[in-house]
């Protein structure tokens, strides 16, 4: 009786962390926003400081911000140039020089460009797109 518990443990236990893999996966996919976006970084004087959903900033973390996305949105912002990409979330407001369409954190910045001298980026910006889980009862693999 006990080994037959200890199977069906191990067997349900081996089936959630398939399907949780499954649904890490597949459960995020991104729809273009922006196809024609330029991309700045932040300057080191914004370290420590206050961003507009009241998160302090950091330079080293994939944050952006920009002027109407949600606080909390996931963007996927590649390089035109070389199709490196970057996820980062929104949680600032910015950036106010004409002509830019987010203002990166430098590390993301970074990431995905090959010229380090450069301060913008043509890039495409896509919006994360998180399926919501089944209701509560029901499972699926």
């Amino acid at each position: 009786m006990a080994k037959n518990i200890l199977a069906v443990l191990l067997l349900t236990s081996f089936f959630y962390s398939c399907s949780s893999s499954k649904k890490t996966a597949s459960s995020t996919s991104f729809s273009l926003y922006d196809k024609k976006a330029v991309a700045c970084y932040y300057a080191d004087k914004f370290n420590g400081r206050k961003t507009a959903n009241g998160e302090t900033f950091s330079n080293n973390k994939y944050t952006a911000a920009h002027k109407k996305l949600p606080f909390g949105t996931k963007v996927k912002v590649t390089n035109k140039a070389n199709g490196k990409w970057v996820i980062v979330t929104i949680n600032d407001r910015g950036p106010f020089t004409r002509g830019r369409d987010i203002d990166l954190a430098k590390k993301a910045f970074m990431d995905i460009t090959d010229n380090k001298n450069n301060g913008t980026l043509h890039v495409t910006l896509e919006i994360a797109k998180i399926k919501r889980p089944a209701k509560s009862g029901t499972f699926s693999l």
